[in-house]
């Protein structure tokens, strides 16, 4: 299974409270925003994909638990990107400070980090 592009524009625009809303209303659908008209639905995990992901994980989890320099987050987080969109990456750590200098609300909600790592 490919990714789903939908493009809404010129139809629909989604501030960032709608697109929360949908996700939140939706929570079977793995959804990631290119733009503010541009929603894709993510495919489920395969296997092979899924055990490297859960490895890198374990070892991000293990690594902070001895080192507590930050959180470590799962697929499912979602973080706003700088220049616009919504994505989740397969593996997420969060140093510490980073953390901190979140407000309660934002914690809550979709991240806004721009900084990401991505591995193939």
């Amino acid at each position: 299974m490919s990714v789903i592009i939908l493009d809404s524009k010129p139809c629909v625009y989604l501030t960032d409270d709608q697109y929360y809303e949908l996700c939140r209303k939706n929570p079977e659908l793995k959804l990631e925003r290119v733009r503010s008209s541009q929603l894709m639905i993510m495919p489920s995990t395969r296997g092979e994909s899924g055990r490297k992901n859960a490895d890198i994980i374990s070892q991000l989890v293990v690594c902070n638990k001895k080192k507590k320099l930050g959180f470590t987050l799962d697929y499912s987080t979602e973080f706003k990107l700088p220049l616009g969109g919504d994505r989740s990456p397969d593996d997420t750590w969060i140093e510490l400070e980073r953390w901190r200098s979140l407000s309660n609300e934002a914690k809550k909600n979709f991240l806004p980090f721009a900084q990401m790592l991505f591995l193939s």
